[in-house]
């Protein structure tokens, strides 16, 4: 999906609504545990619930590679049920060197490798450019980069000062060296609202990624700069 493209849908839809699919078996409802892929009924039922409004699914890996095989099965039906005029992001987090971070984009990017092809995928920054550029090799696939995350934990290395700056704004802006706001987004958590005008002075045509609304306590304002 190209950068028009997801501008255009967010007008055409009028929102710019994530849907998380964190899909924990352990907390499905009762009644779907007698179908044949619970996790799938409960995502299914999620989808048509929302695809009016959503903008952009985004499962979250770690729930389905848990599961072993029959995760990844259920990852793979989810995926292709998800409309075609919707986003879809791989929330994997992932990130390391050279080879291993190509396998890994493969793994979401390419549908001949492991079946699946993701419009976006997360990527950890901390290992550096070699660690991100395999992912941004792909035509119309897109990495949304951690820059300042939702958790609490996020300030032991994200808010430390390089120079007189803190270390999120120095990834933002070194990340602008690898590629343009047409292949790369961030992550900002909604916790980290305050910082939301800051983010977008240093990157301001780029698309944010804002998780943390609900659960971890972040309260929802419209903002033109989520997916």
């Amino acid at each position: 999906m190209t950068y028009s493209e997801l501008s255009n849908l967010i007008f055409e839809k009028q929102s710019y609504l994530c849907v998380g699919l964190d899909t924990d078996p352990r907390k499905l409802p009762q009644h779907l545990l007698i179908e044949s892929d619970p996790v799938f009924a409960f995502n299914k039922a999620i989808i048509d619930a929302t695809a009016d409004l959503a903008v952009a699914y985004k499962p979250n890996i770690a729930f389905y590679e848990a599961q072993g095989a029959r995760g990844w099965e259920s990852l793979q039906k989810t995926l292709d049920y998800i409309p075609a005029n919707c986003f879809t992001i791989a929330d994997a987090k992932r990130g390391d060197i050279g080879n291993t971070s190509d396998l890994y984009a493969r793994a979401f990017f390419d549908p001949t490798a492991a079946g699946l092809s993701f419009d976006s995928v997360t990527v950890a920054p901390y290992m550096g450019q070699d660690s991100v550029v395999p992912f941004l090799a792909y035509e119309g696939k897109w990495v949304i980069l951690l820059a300042l995350t939702s958790n609490p934990g996020s300030a032991d290395f994200q808010r430390q000062q390089v120079g007189d700056q803190e270390l999120f704004e120095v990834v933002i802006e070194t990340a602008h060296t690898w590629a343009g706001p047409d292949k790369l987004m961030f992550v900002v958590g909604a916790t980290q609202a305050d910082e939301l005008g800051r983010i977008r002075e240093i990157a301001p045509d780029n698309f944010l990624l804002v998780p943390g609304v609900g659960a971890q306590g972040a309260v929802w304002k419209k903002c033109p700069c989520v997916v």
